[in-house]
């Protein structure tokens, strides 16, 4: 990957006049390598995911299947001009809360993003097989929820890694996720109200917030600084309505028919979200995610990166005024 190259492109696609100007631009690599799914994996190895990212024109990326830990990260990303935006951490579940052991997983994550010289350790529930069946219309009165006792165990989980991650230099935020215990948008008022703003961030994933039932323009609007992380995704209408009628068997069946999909395709209101993220001043990481794709990965991946830069050059400053 030609340095020169990548770094005149990355200035193409975002312009200092552009809105958000504070704000960074990453890609989860999970469209390449499908973290979940192994029938969804592409089979590329870590280096040709973060040239492909690098090629691009993106400042940062998750850490992804595949690619190199500690040192060997830090010298892979510095090559190619990237940061480690994020680990992901997902939480083993119960009803009453994280399973036992789950504290020791979020060190091994936290050393991870320490090691490589990351910035935020994004923490969610792990999918739960319960939750998988009801993703999109977990508001029904047969889903499994978490009990008073989760509620309080995740808030003690979700305070001891955040105070973890303050004492090594990152930040933590807790990721809202279909098909988990925290999904709707009662369940996302419920963590707001239960967590310390001055520990632990919200990565509002504005994809998973449709699929929950909730309008993302109202949820940034109604959690305001607690988001500090956020994630794009875009999600297919018709596969999500066959999803909430039933139709599909669950989380994982939609996630194949390509129920998330490329940036501007689909139910989200983009221009809505960047909007009230720059009534915010939001600083944080804008992620590009996809699941999953029908053509091949990189022009998915493409495609969100150069619809996310039209539209923050539609929402530039000296535009609206």
């Amino acid at each position: 990957m030609d340095p020169t190259l990548s770094a005149g492109l990355r200035r193409r696609l975002r312009r200092p006049t552009d809105a958000l100007p504070h704000a960074r631009i990453g890609a989860v690599p999970i469209v390449w390598n499908n973290v979940d799914l192994a029938d969804l994996r592409q089979g590329a190895t870590g280096d040709e995911i973060l040239d492909e990212i690098t090629r691009l024109g993106y400042e940062g990326t998750q850490l992804g299947l595949g690619f190199p830990e500690g040192q060997a990260l830090h010298e892979a990303l510095r090559v190619r001009h990237l940061s480690l935006a994020e680990v992901y951490y997902s939480i083993p579940p119960t009803p009453d809360g994280p399973a036992p052991g789950a504290h020791e997983i979020a060190r091994q994550r936290l050393r991870l993003l320490h090691h490589g010289g990351g910035e935020v350790l994004c923490v969610a529930f792990d999918v739960a097989s319960p939750r998988l069946e009801t993703a999109g219309r977990a508001t029904s009165p047969d889903t499994p929820r978490l009990t008073d006792e989760g509620w309080q165990r995740l808030t003690e989980h979700l305070h001891a890694v955040a105070r973890d991650a303050l004492a090594a230099g990152h930040r933590a935020a807790f990721h809202p996720h279909a098909g988990t215990y925290v999904e709707t948008p009662d369940e996302i008022a419920r963590l707001a109200r239960s967590t310390d703003p001055e520990l632990a961030g919200i990565c509002l994933d504005v994809g998973h917030c449709l699929v929950g039932g909730g309008d993302p323009v109202a949820q940034i609007r109604e959690l305001g600084p607690r988001i500090t992380h956020v994630h794009l995704k875009d999600v297919d209408p018709d596969v999500l309505a066959r999803l909430r009628a039933g139709e599909m068997g669950g989380f994982d069946t939609a996630i194949r028919a390509r129920l998330f999909t490329e940036l501007g395709s689909g139910l989200l209101d983009l221009d809505g979200v960047l909007a009230v993220l720059i009534e915010l001043d939001y600083r944080g990481w804008l992620m590009v995610e996809q699941d999953s794709a029908w053509g091949p990965p990189s022009e998915s991946a493409a495609i969100g990166r150069r619809v996310l830069a039209a539209a923050l050059r539609r929402r530039a400053p000296a535009r609206a005024a």
